[in-house]
């Protein structure tokens, strides 16, 4: 089965944007060293949704829900060690990020349905 990575990021809405650009680079790395699938959604219709409470929005945030998916739990460990020494990494992280790091909450899964 495979396996994933979960996150649960709250992001000013104003950062969008550079989210973005910051997570298309951040996908073709991620690609590279293994992950069949990396998606970044950002929240449409939370109206009847735990999700700004689970995230701590604040006042002009929003929520992103994503997820990267592995081959196995094995290959997702192998791919995120070479993920994490990867300077191009590293280069995004230095700096402005566009969202909090410390108030992302993230967590890897085992898959119960794969339909």
């Amino acid at each position: 089965m495979p396996y994933v990575d979960g996150f649960l990021i709250p992001i000013p809405k104003k950062n969008l944007a550079a989210y973005r650009r910051m997570a298309l680079k951040a996908s073709k790395i991620w690609k590279e060293y293994g992950a069949l699938e990396f998606r970044e959604c950002a929240a449409d219709d939370l109206a009847k949704s735990l999700f700004p409470k689970m995230a701590r929005l604040k006042k002009g945030e929003t929520v992103l829900f994503s997820w990267v998916v592995y081959k196995s739990k094995a290959q997702r460990d192998r791919a995120n060690a070479k993920i994490m020494k990867d300077p191009r990494v590293g280069a995004m992280m230095t700096g402005d990020t566009p969202f909090d790091v410390k108030r992302m909450a993230m967590g890897g899964f085992k898959v119960l349905v794969d339909a």
